[in-house]
């Protein structure tokens, strides 16, 4: 009998690192997170875990809290994250985390969250056979089977869609509206980017506030969710629009660099930035929708179809045959939309789980 071991010590963190490395050898499919953002989560003081068989890892995941989503799901909740395990070790390690849970007088478990839903995380629960993207998830088939063999139950059912990128235009906007309304169409700027975030902010947390999953983001949490977004950026896809002057809806895709990442293992430190930088463009083919919203009180009124109308006209001359998008709840088909008028499908079936803790 084995059970989790806290990371403590370089050692144990390049563990961790590597450990789906060895569980997804040979598999292009599977993205791994950021080594930088791990490391800088591990620094931050979240807890991790390892589950060790002989001295070598075989399952891994965070333990954490947050007051804030504690509120949005009702109570208590022992978050887990990062959460990755070999074939016959999944109960022990599902012990391990409700045990944890119980422990710190927590009523619920739920996850995989990392750290929150709305920064990344999930299960994918069909498209096996599709690859992950950047931002999403990609696991074996047996993970879905084995959390609802233990009583996990399925919280925030969606999807990831995939759509071709059309020939020709598929969004229209009355075009009066423009000046009527005094509407404006702002593009990204990698030299105000800094300046262009704190907007974008404001409409996400706005946007977003209605979704059960959704907790609030800082300027704090936003600025290392977007690290290096500035030499990424493609200035054409990241997209706002003022009405009045006043930011009403956003949109932000990036360039695939899915298949870099899978390259590098998900170490992209100094030396393999620069290398990407000097071949971005090989990575302009596809592109992944990372979020998009209209602020409260404006929604209904078009202005995603013409921000949408703009994106598709940035994607169509800059070369790209494919978008992707992180997943969408499938109580919200409004957001799926666009998807569906480009001639997209639904990619992969998406959930997070949640197990009460009696």
């Amino acid at each position: 009998m084995t059970s989790l071991e806290p990371v403590e010590s370089r050692r144990d963190l390049r563990d961790f690192l590597s450990f789906t490395g060895r569980l997804y050898a040979g598999e292009p499919r599977f993205v791994p997170p950021l080594h930088a953002q791990v490391r800088t989560w591990f620094r931050q003081g979240v807890r991790m875990y390892v589950l060790r068989r002989r001295g070598q890892v075989v399952a891994r995941t965070t333990l954490h809290t947050d007051a804030a989503l504690d509120a949005t799901l009702g109570g208590p909740t022992q978050l887990f994250g990062l959460t990755e395990f070999a074939e016959g070790t999944a109960e022990e390690l599902f012990d391990g985390i409700c045990a944890a849970g119980r422990a710190a007088g927590r009523q619920a478990a739920f996850g995989p969250v990392s750290l929150l839903p709305n920064q990344a995380g999930g299960v994918i629960t069909s498209g096996f056979s599709e690859r992950g993207f950047i931002d999403s998830a990609w696991n074996h088939p047996s993970y879905p089977v084995a959390y609802e063999a233990y009583g996990f139950a399925r919280r925030f059912e969606s999807d990831t869609w995939i759509c071709p990128v059309p020939d020709k235009p598929v969004f229209d906007f009355d075009d009066e509206r423009i000046e009527a309304e005094r509407l404006r169409v702002h593009r990204g700027d990698r030299r105000r980017i800094q300046e262009q975030l704190p907007i974008l902010r404001e409409m996400l947390n706005a946007s977003f506030a209605q979704l059960g999953y959704y907790t609030e983001i800082s300027a704090e949490q936003l600025a290392a969710q977007t690290d290096g977004l500035a030499y990424l950026l493609d200035e054409a896809l990241l997209l706002y629009l003022t009405k009045a002057e006043r930011p009403v809806a956003f949109v932000l895709c990036l360039p695939d660099i899915s298949e870099f990442v899978v390259r590098i293992r998900g170490d992209l430190h100094l030396l393999h930035q620069l290398r990407l930088l000097a071949t971005r463009s090989r990575y302009r083919r596809e592109a992944v929708l990372i979020i998009k919203g209209t602020v409260p009180g404006e929604q209904g009124h078009g202005y995603m179809r013409l921000l949408s109308r703009e994106l598709h006209e940035g994607l169509r001359q800059g070369g790209y045959h494919t978008l992707r998008s992180t997943y969408v709840e499938r109580s919200n088909p409004g957001s799926a939309a666009q998807y569906v008028a480009m001639g997209g499908r639904p990619l992969h079936g998406y959930t997070f789980y949640a197990k009460d803790l009696p």
